[in-house]
């Protein structure tokens, strides 16, 4: 007689061994040992401590101590907020969101901010004018006479020594100028083209227009010529406003705003 394996178990039912069908003799299994008497259970060991308590109290109690260090040598209150990383955004002073236009209150004049990538103008005063505002970008952060070279829309009332004297003297004034920018913030020696040398009036009031193109062939510089703008303004005040434009030909392709700025002055 035989049993069959389910592969898991033993068949309840024995069968007689048919043709063909193996029988081995399996080896009686040995008797199980006695089961002790019943009892009460052994008492469980006593409960290990739990290091992870202990490890996570130590953790917030480091933390608290290097907040508290951080506080005490930098003289308490609210740490300073991280700087903004170099090349995140272009450096210097940017206008506030939102901002369409510059309003000059010393000059007497207001234009239009040109948008991304200018920034609110925090160099030095210029020689012309007796403040300066406006909006700039750098092209090139260094060049061999010191200082960086850039793309300007500024303005400011006009300083003393040029020769004004009322709105008759509007072209003799814009000559000096325009001679006193050309020498002061470009390579020498250069060539001047002048482009467009004409009376105009921007809201009524007398003006004076002079662009010119510049160009130069000198070692260390990125640009080898610029385009320049001077709007000079009669604003009904002791001081004319001198509004000053300059690009590089390294960014010729804002020429335009140029014309975008001059076609939207007006007095304040």
């Amino acid at each position: 007689m035989v049993r069959w394996w389910s592969g898991t178990a033993w068949s309840d039912v024995m069968t007689p061994a048919g043709p063909g069908v193996a029988v081995r003799t399996m080896t009686p299994a040995a008797p199980p040992s006695p089961r002790p008497p019943a009892g009460p259970p052994p008492a469980a060991p006593p409960a290990r401590p739990s290091r992870a308590p202990w490890v996570v109290g130590g953790a917030v109690l480091a933390i608290v101590a290097v907040l508290l260090i951080a506080l005490i040598t930098s003289g308490g209150g609210t740490p300073a907020p991280t700087p903004a990383q170099p090349n995140a955004a272009p450096s210097g002073p940017t206008f506030p969101q939102g901002t369409v236009r510059i309003f000059d209150k010393s000059a007497g004049i207001s234009y239009p901010y040109l948008g991304g990538g200018w920034l609110e103008y925090d160099l030095q005063e210029q020689y012309e004018t007796t403040t300066t505002a406006g909006q700039y970008f750098t092209t090139q952060a260094e060049v061999p006479d010191g200082g960086e070279f850039i793309a300007q829309c500024t303005s400011g009332p006009v300083a003393d020594g040029f020769g004004w004297n009322g709105p008759a003297t509007l072209q003799p004034t814009m000559t000096a100028l325009a001679d006193s920018v050309r020498e002061n913030y470009y390579p020498a020696p250069n060539q001047r083209k002048v482009l467009r040398d004409e009376a105009r009036t921007v809201d009524g009031h007398p003006a004076r227009l002079f662009e010119f193109d510049l160009s130069w062939h000198v070692a260390g510089y990125q640009a080898t010529g610029e385009r320049a703008a001077l709007l000079l303004i009669d604003v009904g005040r002791p001081t004319p406003a001198l509004l000053y434009i300059s690009i590089p030909n390294t960014h010729a392709e804002l020429y335009a705003d140029i014309d975008q700025v001059l076609a939207d002055v007006h007095v304040l």
